[in-house]
């Protein structure tokens, strides 16, 4: 169990789990890459994700230590590098 981290139209998260027959998963967009929501989400993609389509993986494992410490969190920060996807809590 876990998260996909997906980026191809904007950059989102959404669960891994199985869905009930014709249901629709939750997506989560990045603020700063909402096709939507900002103008630049193209550019913003391209720098942080790459230009090319692709899915990471999270698993639940790390996240749930960190949302069972912190019950005021709003949002998930989620920093990318060559080799690594680091995870932090904000709360706003």
């Amino acid at each position: 169990p876990g998260l996909w981290l997906v980026g191809d139209e904007g950059v989102y998260i959404m669960s891994n789990g199985k869905l009930a027959e014709g249901a629709r998963p939750l997506v989560v967009y990045s603020e700063q890459c909402h096709p939507l929501g900002n103008p630049d989400w193209w550019d913003y993609k391209r720098r942080h994700f790459g230009g090319d389509d692709g899915i990471e993986f999270i698993e639940a494992e790390r996240l749930i230590p960190l949302f069972d410490r912190n019950l005021r969190v709003t949002h998930l920060n989620v920093v990318l590098t060559e080799t690594e996807i680091a995870l932090s809590l904000i709360a706003r």
